[in-house]
């Protein structure tokens, strides 16, 4: 193994994971997520799509928080489909946007399955090649190439593939195991032959299908490490993802600090702080409103319960007889306060003395009424989107960064003429009550 050669973390939670059915986030709620990333020592956060209207605003609202230091080191990056017109399309609506991944399907299942025999495998070379030129000559800084379906699509193809995407200038090429089809065993095999083949870093992307997402990921990883490329894992925060889920970005970062076979092997990123594990993990499952599995790694309420006999005795003994790593490395272990007498919260209707009660409980000090106001006016907002009662990083963030925060609220189409036009055309056919009402026909 390359003695360089590292494996870092790209969480996808904020793209991936919200496309989970029946669930979503709120932009604040994104962008609280991308600041515990940013605690963490995640490489990289996969934000959202820069060519979705509703992202606009909250994607340029977080890379002005890169751009005013708090987030300092995450990378802010957008999803785009392999094709020329993204391109140009995510640079006009979020010109701000720097890093992107370009996404196309390569196995023989989506090429036939999608385009129904309007294209070849060649043409999605070529689609991908186009676009990814498109992407480098309009001043994207990184551009890594996803091959959607890369665990059905044959090794030489997949090579090929790589090797087109390298010669272009990608700086990474994602194989994406999409329908969790891969084993660790040949996810570890495919890397390793891939990077020595092509010689560009890899990223890995599974889905939890077969329950193995966790186990191909880091074994991918590992392959491609041993190949002699960097690997990127791609994770979600608590696993939430499409159908049974991705990678849990903490049971990755423990299976590769702790496990047998590779502790101390693989160099993990030097960023990575995993005493913030637990805040971000309590966090994701409160914004989603998805509680934590009870067993869920390192973070479920018995992650270090004991109380059959002989476990609690061993534990109370040397807590290293039942227990592999400690509750504090994650950031566990002090006892949190549940308030069970008189409250005072702030809202949607929440008016300017509670407000103010509430902030000076969080140490807050505003330096007028004017300015007290003008952040009332945030959290009434931010409330309304969440849908939840904030929380107090939630709290402290609107105060801290109101600019951003106005931004980041504040959602807008830009079809909206046209919607208005369609909808006149819509009443005008069909003729809704309120038309007829307006005009008095």
């Amino acid at each position: 193994m390359g003695q360089n050669n590292t494996i870092y973390f790209i969480d996808v939670t904020n793209r991936d994971g919200v496309q989970t059915s029946q669930l979503g986030l709120a932009k604040i709620e994104k962008t609280i997520i991308n600041m515990y990333l940013d605690q963490m020592g995640v490489f990289q956060s996969e934000a959202g799509f820069p060519t979705t209207n509703h992202e606009t605003n909250y994607l340029r609202g977080n890379l002005d928080l890169v751009e005013v230091g708090a987030i300092k080191r995450c990378r802010i990056s957008g999803w785009l489909r392999a094709i020329k017109a993204d391109m140009l399309l995510a640079k006009e609506m979020v010109p701000e946007i720097q890093h992107v991944n370009i996404s196309i399907s390569t196995s023989p299942q989506m090429i036939n399955g999608k385009w129904q025999g309007e294209r070849t495998f060649d043409d999605v070379i070529k689609m991908m090649v186009e676009a990814l030129e498109t992407a480098l000559e309009h001043g994207y800084e990184t551009v890594a190439v996803n091959a959607e379906d890369g665990s059905r699509t044959p090794m030489e193809d997949l090579i090929k593939f790589a090797k087109a995407a390298g010669d272009a200038g990608a700086c990474r090429v994602r194989y994406c195991d999409t329908l969790g089809y891969d084993d660790p065993f040949t996810a570890y095999d495919r890397m390793k032959l891939l990077a020595e083949e092509v010689g560009v870093d890899i990223e890995l992307h599974t889905h939890n299908d077969l329950g193995m997402a966790v186990a191909c990921a880091v074994a991918g990883a590992a392959g491609a490490v041993d190949g002699g490329v960097d690997a990127y894992i791609n994770t979600t925060v608590n696993g939430i993802g499409e159908r049974a889920g991705n990678a849990d970005l903490i049971s990755c970062l423990l299976a590769l600090k702790k496990s047998s076979g590779m502790a101390g092997r693989y160099k993990v990123d030097p960023a990575i702080d995993m005493t913030h594990s637990w805040r971000l993990a309590k966090y994701a499952s409160y914004a989603f409103g998805v509680p934590i599995p009870i067993n869920q790694v390192g973070v479920g309420r018995n992650a270090f319960a004991h109380e059959s006999g002989i476990h609690a005795d061993g534990a109370l003994k040397d807590r290293r007889n039942y227990e592999l790593y400690d509750c504090e490395e994650l950031g566990r272990g002090e006892p949190e306060t549940v308030e069970t007498g008189r409250m005072i919260t702030t809202g949607a209707y929440g008016g300017i003395k509670g407000f103010r009660n509430v902030y000076d409980r969080l140490e807050i000090e505003f330096r007028s009424d004017e300015e007290a106001r003008e952040i009332l006016d945030l959290v009434r907002l931010a409330n309304v989107t969440t849908g939840k009662p904030l929380t107090e990083d939630e709290l402290k963030f609107v105060a801290q960064y109101p600019e951003q925060a106005r931004k980041i609220l504040t959602l807008s189409l830009y079809q909206e003429p046209k919607i208005v036009e369609e909808r006149t055309r819509v009443t005008r056919k069909v003729g809704f009550p309120w038309e007829k009402a307006s005009t008095g026909k």
